[in-house]
């Protein structure tokens, strides 16, 4: 089937021309990347950032003097506006540079053992990744709080009349992912946000899998903190960013000692830098932080619309196809969901489906997908995960459905 120009406008073989990790083979077969809600593939447009950096100007940012220095530290700076426009802060020195979303979660959690105590509640979501659930647990061990739970259902949506009841004077911190890693549904952060505030609890959006699909804008959602990674952005790994608004970054402690998160320091006594530079000790991922910037100008200039139609087209037309294979059953079938399908055929492992697809070069995700509690609630040891980026096509899930049929046949 012959569709990569679809009705939006948007062709698929010219975006795939900027990806040349698309055109190699594995196992003597044409890669077919669906594993992208582990990490995303990344364009030439970024690579060739990255290479300009380590060829003309690497260097240490914010201390030198000589020029490499000083085109280093604006361009670092530059790709933090880049961030901060992008996500609607109201100031860049809301945007703190990390290691990725995990790093954004625990410097949030690490923060909040000076302001918990015991009697208070922290309420976390059955859907999480276990990077926001961990800290959490963490947290709560250090600090005497208590962790709530918000359930789901069996379509993998999050039940909110139970979250309204959990909600009360107690409940300071209220963590959610924007959409599940391992389902692909969409929570309703508008809602989640405003039913926290309601009560004073602040609320940290665990935002990895929403923005290589979505483009948030945190000052209009209204959230506390937002966290994401760039590696699932088109970017490289290793860099990501936390969101936090002025106030509440003002409050919270450094996460880490060190060079440059420093205004002073004495023997007796140190002060610390004015935000960002406070939550960023230590010589930065300076040029990670610059591919981050031109990830996120590559995927505007894809266009998050055309993005979320297209993706949009790929998940209907793979869960029609799929639900045509007798035994297999999809988990996570919300009303909105992003396109991932997480699947099992029968009583087959998944491991051993993706071990052959993988020998007929298609790439998928098989295990417990870092969210263990999910899969205990479908009372399953994994699924098969394959999760889809707008620089796939409907030819590719064709021949995967081929060879799914095929790895179910042998398998049975």
């Amino acid at each position: 089937m012959s569709n990569t120009q679809n009705h939006t406008g948007f062709n698929v073989e010219i975006i795939r021309q900027d990806f040349p990790i698309l055109n190699r083979k594995v196992n003597g077969k044409p890669l077919i990347y669906f594993d992208n809600a582990a990490t995303s593939q990344t364009p030439q447009q970024v690579i060739d950032v990255i290479v300009d950096y380590y060829t003309n100007y690497n260097a240490n940012i914010h201390r030198g003097v000589h020029a490499l220095s000083q085109e280093a530290t604006d361009a670092y700076e530059e790709a933090r506006i880049k961030i901060q426009n992008h996500f609607n802060a109201k100031h860049s020195h809301e945007i703190i540079y990390t290691s990725g979303t995990t790093h954004g979660i625990n410097l949030v959690a690490n923060g909040f053992s000076s302001v918990l105590k015991k009697g208070d509640e922290v309420i976390v979501s059955a859907l999480e990744h276990h990077s926001n659930i961990v800290p959490w647990q963490m947290l709560c061990e250090r600090t005497g709080a208590s962790l709530r739970v918000i359930p789901m259902n069996e379509n993998g949506e999050l039940i909110l009349s139970e979250f309204d009841s959990l909600l009360n004077d107690n409940t300071k911190l209220v963590f959610v992912n924007h959409i599940s890693n391992a389902l692909g549904t969409i929570n309703p952060i508008e809602s989640i946000i405003k039913k926290a505030h309601s009560v004073g609890a602040a609320v940290l959006v665990d935002g990895a899998q929403s923005c290589p699909h979505i483009k948030p804008d945190v000052q209009a959602l209204d959230v506390d903190f937002y966290v994401c990674s760039a590696h699932k952005i088109c970017g490289p790994t290793g860099v990501g960013m936390l969101y936090g608004k002025e106030e509440w970054l003002n409050k919270l402690p450094p996460y880490q000692g060190g060079g440059e998160m420093i205004a002073e320091v004495s023997f007796e006594k140190t002060t610390y830098a004015n935000l960002p530079h406070k939550f960023e000790a230590g010589t930065p991922n300076v040029c990670g932080g610059i591919a981050f910037g031109a990830a996120l100008d590559y995927m505007n200039s894809v266009g998050f619309d055309a993005i979320a139609n297209y993706e949009h087209e790929l998940l209907n037309y793979a869960t029609q196809q799929m639900l045509q294979i007798e035994d297999l059953k999809i988990y996570g079938t919300a009303k909105h969901k992003t396109s991932v399908i997480s699947f099992n055929v029968g009583d087959i492992h998944p491991y051993d489906i993706g071990t052959i697809l993988d020998k007929m070069g298609i790439a998928v995700r098989t295990g417990h997908h870092c969210a263990q509690p999910i899969m205990d609630f479908y009372k399953i040891p994994g699924t098969i995960r394959a999760s889809f980026m707008f620089y796939n096509t409907k030819e590719e899930i064709d021949t995967f459905i081929s060879a799914l049929k095929k790895a179910v046949m042998m398998l049975s």
